[in-house]
């Protein structure tokens, strides 16, 4: 049995994750976590990437702790879409910019003047969200930091350099700066030339399961790991490793990864890069082995943390009693909607979204948790159902993995308005899965079939059968905005 360290950043919390793996088992514990708050500073919002990567280090410490100071691999994986600057010296160029920061809107159609959305679709593949690091390197163009940097890393990718010195590009994420050919899985070199992105400022693409470096002197000593420690390329996009972590028994199934955001969708062959899909809003991500994660970006369990936030952190299984005994459908919202990106009034712009579709407006908390459980719901029916039709190809059942596993309203809800089975589990997915592709890449386990035979039985999974019957759904689709 060998001992693996996930680092799991998320956009509110950190992990390190110790796996200790052997080709029949799979155990994970948690070594340390630790808070990601991001800081809003006179020029705009910030991640704390100094507090983020003291908070892997302590984290290491602890694993290594938990393992004798031993540690066969480490593995980084995070949120997509943002980077840090470096200058020639190697040095950071300021705290990186928050993907919920002001500096992009309005720079998509900037973007579009020039490559327009269809054809910047049918290269890419990626959805539109005005968050794409496409986009927020267009907002900075005029930048002095941009100016002066020599190479850009985005999140995993900064945190694998400082531990080993040693740069990369780990594709999953790269995938998500829609400069990438989801085709070719190389970069989409004729769209940066006509957007004015300079491709050397990219470290060279590194696959999952890759090395990425030893962990250098200065971190072992820190740590108090015993040397050598090699970090491992995993799927850096938490949300390639939690879809690694799927516990499905064949191909025909859906995947929901929950949690601050809600992604969902399908594991394909090739990319869908119609004009349909396009107008759908989907989006063609880079998976393990060569496939394509096509999912639809929702707002997630961020609706719900927002409003919690803004109640005082009132205890969440009182609401979640609460929002289970309220009235079913009675209002529901668009959870893709742009207008609840950003922070901030969200019980205030939930019910405001509601008086705004003529509905009954929830005024308790109770009611509008439950209307958010609802409206995530109805998004999930709304994207595994327009997944298989635009992809042509059917699913049978529908896997939940996350932080949302622990919301059994949630599962059963989601079970009901797809009209299919829900199985819900493991609720550390993206963990789980970066462990895996280190220990395949060490040669524990194999590929993504006996990875995942390996999670359903060793993993513990909440099966939800449907109730009720869809029609309900389909009407409360009905008072949202057409498709």
């Amino acid at each position: 049995m060998r001992s693996y360290a996930a680092v799991d950043l998320g956009a509110s919390s950190g992990r390190v994750m110790v796996g200790r793996v052997s080709p029949d088992s799979l155990r994970l514990s948690e070594a340390h976590r630790f808070p990601n708050r991001p800081v809003r500073v006179p020029e705009g919002l910030r991640w704390d990437v100094l507090g983020l990567y003291a908070g892997v280090l302590d984290g290491l410490r602890a694993a290594g702790a938990h393992c004798g100071g031993r540690l066969d691999s480490v593995g980084i994986d995070s949120w997509a879409v943002d980077y840090g600057l470096l200058d020639a010296d190697g040095a950071l160029l300021g705290n990186p910019v928050h993907y919920r920061d002001a500096r992009t809107e309005g720079v998509a159609e900037k973007v579009w003047a020039t490559v327009p959305a269809a054809e910047l679709y049918a290269a890419t593949g990626i959805q539109y969200a005005p968050f794409n690091t496409l986009y927020q390197l267009t907002a900075a163009a005029s930048s002095a930091q941009l100016a002066h940097a020599r190479r850009l890393l985005l999140i995993p990718d900064l945190l694998t350099y400082w531990l080993t010195g040693e740069q990369g590009t780990e594709l999953t994420n790269a995938s998500t700066t829609q400069l990438v050919d989801p085709r070719t899985r190389d970069w989409s070199y004729d769209i940066a030339t006509r957007l004015g992105v300079d491709l050397e400022l990219f470290a060279p693409l590194r696959q999952p399961g890759d090395p990425a470096g030893p962990l250098r002197a200065e971190v072992l000593e820190e740590t108090g790991l015993t040397g050598p420690v090699p970090v491992t390329a995993v799927g850096s996009h938490d949300t390639a490793s939690a879809v690694a972590a799927v516990p499905a028994a064949g191909e025909r199934f859906a995947y929901i990864c929950t949690g601050t955001w809600s992604l969902a969708g399908l594991e394909l062959d090739a990319p869908v890069l119609t004009e349909e899909s396009r107008a759908a809003n989907f989006t063609n991500e880079l998976g393990l082995d060569g496939t394509v994660r096509y999912l639809r970006n929702i707002m997630g369990l961020w609706l719900l943390q927002e409003c919690v936030r803004a109640w005082g952190d009132p205890d969440l299984g009182g609401l979640l009693r609460e929002a289970a005994a309220a009235p079913a459908l009675r209002s529901v919202v668009d959870a893709g909607d742009a207008a609840f990106l950003a922070p901030g009034r969200m019980p205030e712009r939930i019910a405001e979204a509601c008086r705004a579709s003529g509905q009954p407006v929830p005024r308790s908390p109770g009611e509008i948790t439950r209307c958010i459980l609802d409206s995530l719901a109805l998004a999930h029916r709304r994207a595994v159902e327009d997944a298989q039709r635009l992809a042509g190809h059917p699913v049978d059942v529908v896997h939940i993995v996350g932080g949302g596993t622990r919301n059994a309203l949630l599962c059963q809800l989601t079970a009901d308005a797809c009209g299919l089975p829900v199985v819900a589990g493991p609720t550390e997915a993206a963990a789980l899965g970066n462990v895996l592709v280190q220990a395949r890449a060490h040669g524990l386990v194999g590929d993504r079939h006996p990875m995942r035979r390996l999670l359903a039985r060793t993993q513990p999974l909440t099966r939800y059968e449907p109730q009720g019957g869809t029609g309900r759904w389909r009407d409360a689709e009905a008072r949202l905005a057409p498709r």
